[in-house]
């Protein structure tokens, strides 16, 4: 099948096999430096927001940074807000990296973003990095008052590997959110779709890093556990309205595809976005693509339609 691509993203693919070699063989290290060199270079002109704040919450043996944007704007008390959990394999991904989405999803939906830096594998496998974002909304919710935020009106958004801890910790903790938004989620770890035989060597994503990071990310008594892999959630008995956001051109799509037809037989309210054209990563350049901010506007609405939709029964 030959992969007709745009020249947009053309112009970026190219960028991209410039940055270093693509998709390194010296993994995790390359890995890393590849996802904050393409947000750095590709995601285009960052929104100013009212202010951000960086606090650490503290864990018994450990601290989870988490990062607060304000949205630009009126100071809101009591305002709305978004946790989000990024992505990065499960093994890459911060601040810098989510950076310019995080600034614009905040000032579009004008809602307070609380970016939560959760520990990353390999040095931290599963559960880690489920156990901080769990940890982190708990918090969140707790101090939801001195925060200005309003417990009742907390949503999720998670992308690629974030879009897989989003979709379990709203099996767990779904009744405090009132929607999630699973961006490209990396729903499974087999790695055998068909859309991962179109695209195993990318653009973006490919197989090799793909079976390493899930390698670094699981362990062998945790490759069954439906926390780990959303595909394998029976019981999504606390998931709240769920947008799903996919990419054509992405090894992930299949996977994505299988947990939105999981979801919709059991009873979820959900919306499939697919975005023509686009790849894997998509979100991070917005320097050249439109869809960004498209993208953005229909998380946007999503958030709004959820949040107000108490507003409309009490009325």
């Amino acid at each position: 099948m030959k992969m007709q691509l745009t020249s947009n993203i053309t112009q970026i693919l190219n960028h991209l096999e410039k940055i270093q070699p693509f998709n390194p063989q010296d993994s995790l290290d390359g890995a890393r430096k590849y996802l904050e060199t393409m947000s750095l270079q590709l995601s285009g002109k960052k929104e100013p927001v009212t202010m951000i704040e960086e606090l650490e919450i503290q864990q018994e043996n450990h601290q989870i940074p988490i990062r607060i944007y304000r949205p630009n704007g009126k100071d809101v008390q009591n305002s709305s807000a978004i946790i989000y959990i990024h992505g990065g394999w499960f093994i890459a991904g911060g601040y810098e990296t989510h950076d310019a989405v995080v600034r614009k999803l905040a000032n579009k939906t004008g809602s307070v973003v609380i970016f939560i830096d959760y520990r990353l594998a390999p040095e931290h496998p599963f559960p880690a990095g489920l156990n901080d974002s769990l940890d982190g909304i708990k918090w969140v919710i707790e101090n939801a008052e001195s925060l200005g935020i309003d417990p009742d009106k907390i949503g999720i958004i998670g992308d690629s590997a974030g879009g897989a801890l989003a979709a379990a910790v709203s099996t767990q903790m779904g009744k405090h959110l009132k929607f999630q938004v699973l961006i490209y989620p990396a729903a499974d770890n087999q790695l055998n779709s068909k859309s991962w035989e179109t695209y195993e060597n990318g653009p973006v994503l490919n197989k090799q890093g793909g079976i390493e990071a899930w390698e670094g990310y699981l362990p062998e008594e945790e490759k069954d556990n439906p926390l780990a892999i959303p595909v394998l959630i029976k019981d999504f008995k606390e998931t709240p309205p769920t947008l799903i956001i996919l990419a054509e051109h992405d090894p992930l799509l299949d996977d994505g595809k299988q947990l939105s037809e999981n979801m919709k037989n059991a009873g979820i309210t959900l919306t499939t976005s697919l975005y023509k054209d686009m790849v894997h990563g998509f979100m991070h350049m917005g320097e050249l693509l439109e869809e960004v901010q498209s993208a953005v506007n229909e998380m946007a609405a999503f958030a709004y339609q959820n949040l107000d939709s108490d507003r409309k029964k009490a009325s």
